[in-house]
This record gives structure tokens, sequence and C-alpha cells, in this order.
């Protein structure tokens, strides 16, 4: 097997809009790949299921971007304050990812999500009332967006007329696409947010509100608290982690429904498939792509491929994901897909706690637009969209029409 790095094509829209059948010749040429990804970067794909499984777990495979070699990643980060930033559970191995993940865990729990389920649904329903007299709309900045947003601003108890201040920031900070950042610009943007962020968890220290914020602020764990850092770099990875993904599976969801008229009308007829088709979506055209970012400790072997110390190892879920020895026929859409156990939230000790929100928010946000938007269609011919560029997959408009019966403004649930 060849081990030149194969390019990754980002600035091809054709490839953006498609990178399936590429990433099903690197996977078909072998288990492990060099490739050169976004920003120029070079990383070792793991492109088959049961290997990316085992890499997700693999004990000399760190999550801290510090066991990195190549320098260009540090760059890429704030250069006025990068070990605050980094400072959270994403970014973190044990025994710190297991003091801050339990920390957090003690406030970001099950039932306080259960309890999220009627404001959600109420949030989803003001956006299409918002929107239905138009008889079109872009689904991404009209729904797909605001509402996973307010919805982690109303957790996190930011105000939510601040939101167009932090997706800002972000969008400077990590929403760069093909292209290295401007480090003046992530620099700029990451002082904003942090500045931001001390002022806000400053406002409750003195007074306190049912939220997250405050909860993070006094949770402790064995008389251990989250430092002052710690807070800011894990007020920031709620905060954006919070709605990006969700934003790209809300929109990835309905695009591959728009696409596959079949599953739509399957989904319309029976919603209790909707759980399933959610999975699905995540596993047919995750939000993540093409994969989670590992570093090599030490020299490792993958799939009798062998591995430097300081390599960047990309767990490639997309391609995983669609692996014909895991997952029969992968590359067909099946909203009734059973045993449908993805790698999109990752495996492990760091699998995306924000998951079962990111379930909620996805089952009642496109099961709510296929009930009260019976009409819904492409505006545009599907080859037209268009698609995020780098390592965070989802359409950046989804420009639709429907038709809208009254009578479901009364049918909410």
């Amino acid at each position: 097997m060849s081990q030149q790095p194969v390019l990754l094509p980002y600035a091809d829209p054709a490839f953006v809009a498609d990178p399936f059948p590429l990433y099903r010749q690197l996977r078909d040429d072998g288990p492990v790949r060099r490739a050169v990804i976004a920003g120029g970067l070079e990383a070792w794909l793991v492109t088959r299921y049961e290997d990316g499984l085992a890499a997700l777990s693999h004990p000399q495979l760190s999550s801290d971007i510090r066991d990195a070699s190549d320098p260009r990643l540090i760059e890429r980060l704030p250069a006025t304050d990068r070990e605050s930033v980094l400072r959270n559970m994403l970014r973190s191995d044990p025994p710190d990812h297991t003091r801050l993940r339990r920390l957090v865990s003690k406030a970001f729990t099950a039932h306080r999500v259960a309890e999220l389920r009627p404001r959600v649904q109420g949030i989803a329903d003001r956006l299409l009332d918002e929107i239905v007299p138009a008889g079109r709309a872009d689904l991404i900045e009209t729904y797909a967006l605001p509402l996973p947003v307010t919805v982690i601003s109303e957790l996190l108890g930011v105000p939510v007329t601040d939101r167009h201040d932090f997706q800002q920031w972000t969008d400077d900070m990590i929403l760069r696409g093909i292209e290295p950042p401007d480090p003046a610009r992530v620099d700029g943007a990451w002082r904003q947010m942090r500045s931001y962020l001390t002022t806000l968890l400053e406002a409750k220290r003195a007074r306190p509100g049912d939220d997250l914020l405050s909860a993070l602020i006094v949770a402790r764990d064995e008389e251990q608290r989250l430092d002052e850092d710690e807070l800011i770099a894990m007020a920031f990875l709620l905060l954006v982690a919070g709605y990006i993904t969700t934003v790209n599976l809300i929109g990835s969801g309905i695009a591959a429904l728009l696409a596959h008229p079949d599953q739509l009308r399957m989904l319309r007829d029976d919603p209790a498939l909707l759980p399933g088709a959610i999975e699905e979506f995540l596993r047919y055209d995750g939000p993540v792509n093409p994969g989670i970012a590992r570093f090599a400790r030490e020299d490792i072997t993958i799939a009798g491929v062998n591995i430097p110390r300081g390599a960047t190892v990309l767990v490639a879920s997309a391609i995983a994901d669609r692996d014909p020895e895991h997952f029969p026929e992968p590359d067909r859409l099946d909203i009734a897909r059973q045993d449908n156990a993805h790698l999109a939230f990752g495996h492990g000790i760091h699998y995306c706690l924000g998951a079962p929100l990111a379930r909620l928010e996805g089952q009642i946000a496109i099961g709510t637009a296929l009930r009260r938007l019976p009409g819904l269609a492409l505006a545009v011919p599907p080859d037209e969209l268009r698609w995020r560029p780098g390592g965070l997959r989802g359409p950046e408009h989804l420009p639709v029409t429907f038709t809208f019966d009254d009578a479901t403004a009364g049918s909410r649930s």
C-alpha cells in the first residue's frame, strides 16, 4: 500500500458537495492512509469502522494537541492565550479529562436535557410561525441555526441577544474552511470572547441563576473546582460545540430527506421512525468531516500501518460510517436501519457529552418541520447547494419552498 499522502481537494466544489466517492476509494485502498487535509495539514486517516472504534480508545492516542509534532496546529490557536483555550474536556486526557468531565456532568445531566423538550418544541414552533407566511425560506438561517443557538444560550444562561457576537467570534476562530486562519483575526476574536465570558461569569457569581454556567461555578468533585481558565475554556467549548454540529445535523438531515423522497414519505407516514432517522442522518452524512483528531504520543501501529510519534491521526468517521463490512448497503439512506452504532459522536471516554441534547434538538427540529410544512421542497436544484468546506460538514444555506396548512399551527406537541 502506498503511503504517499493523498490530497483531500477542499478547494474543489464538487468534492465538497460529495466527498464520498473519494472516501470510498481511500477506504478500499487501505485501512490507514496519509492525507493532506483542510488548511494543508497532514494526517493519517483511519478509514474502516473496527479500526476507528479501536483507535478512539487507543491508550497512546492523545486528545491533547500539544502532543502533535506539527507546530502549525498550535499556531492556529490564539497566540495570547493558547494554554487557556486548551483547558477543556475536548482537548485533555486523563486525569484532567476525568476531573473536568465529572464536574461538567454534575451540571449537564440527562434529567436537565429531558426537561428541555417543551422549551425546544416552543422555539421550533415560534421560528416556523415567523417564516410560514412567506412560503419560502433559507432553513439554515431562519431555523436550523437559531434553534440550537437559542437552546444553548438559554441552557448556559447567555443572553440570546448576544448570539450574533459569539457566532461572529466563533466564525473567526474555527469556521475557517480550507485556508489557514488569519492569526491576528483569531487572536482578536478570542480576546473578545474571553472578555465577554469573564464578564458573564463574574455576573453569575454575584447573582447565580438556574443555568449551566452558574452550576459550573459551584460544581465540586472531592473539593476540586474548575479554576478561572478552566471555567472560561469550558464555557467556550459548551457554547460553541452546543450549536455548530447541531445546525449541521438539522440541515444535512432535511437535505437528505429532500433528496430521497421515498424516505421522506416513510418518515411522514410513520413519525415513530424519527429517533432512528436521526441516527441514520448522523451515520450517512454526519456533521464532523472527515472525522475526529487524535495525536500519537509514541510510535504506534494501526491495522498493520506504522504511525510515527507526534503524527495527527484522524479517525475518519465520515468514511468509517460507510464501511460495508459493518453497515449493509452503506451508501443508501435508510431511516429504518437497525444496529446503527455510528461513530459520529465518538467513542470511549470522549463520547460526546452533548449527544442527548443534539438528538433531542434534531428530532424536534426535523419532526416539526415535516409536520408543519407539508409541501417542503428544495427551491434550487440539489447540485446548487453549497456545503461547508472544512472539518464541520453541513449545507451553508438550504433554500426551500413549502405549503402551509393553517390547521397545523394548532397541532403542536
